[in-house]
């Protein structure tokens, strides 16, 4: 059984998908909730507090997912395309799953950076891991690891809103070799060798 904070938190996210932020109240909260709002103050302070929470939550669940895979014992470059699609699949299922957040999600470019910013150091250190992994096999040739697994985020997260809106096919590029495309140009880079 969910705890009382985390049921909160539940409810939150599931009227903030179908509402909106702007349009739930505390009130709706509190009475989906079947609590008063005098329980929902001991745990928040605000509405801005507990859509903080739903973000974490959300963050969170994205954390673990993405865990699992470095955890998994398999190569390094297996491991590495694993990540980088689980990653993508993670936050679309997230969005996705959040409803009208969805909308000002896109539509809010500071929204999308504080949603990432909550694991940004969390996801660059897990391809840290892989990244050097890989560098101690000798399957990948890297000199600046950390360098590299940040530049390599940054470069996911721009292929964030396109993957969640599966409009690649728009861009001219086939969905169901995007692996294979990014996995080129991370394995293979661009210089003839």
């Amino acid at each position: 059984m969910l705890k009382t904070r985390d049921k909160l938190i539940e409810i939150a996210r599931q009227l903030f998908a179908h509402k909106g932020i702007e349009n739930t109240t505390m009130n709706d909260i509190a009475s989906a909730s079947d609590k008063g709002r005098r329980t929902i103050y001991t745990y928040f302070r605000s509405k801005r507090d507990i859509y903080n929470a739903v973000v974490k939550t959300e963050s969170d669940k994205i954390i673990d997912k993405l865990s699992a895979i470095v955890a998994q014992p398999v190569d390094p470059q297996q491991k590495l395309m694993d990540f980088i699609f689980a990653r993508f699949e993670a936050i679309k299922e997230s969005v996705s799953r959040n409803g009208t957040l969805k909308a000002g999600f896109f539509r809010d470019v500071r929204k999308v950076d504080r949603a990432r910013r909550s694991n940004t150091t969390s996801e660059a250190n897990m391809l840290k891991q892989i990244l050097l992994e890989g560098v101690n096999q000798g399957v990948f040739h890297i000199r600046h690891v950390e360098q590299t697994a940040m530049v390599m985020l940054l470069s996911l997260q721009g292929l964030d809103v396109p993957y969640i809106r599966d409009n690649f096919s728009e861009l001219g590029i086939e969905k169901l070799k995007l692996r294979e495309y990014i996995e080129a140009f991370i394995m293979n880079g661009i210089k003839n060798k």
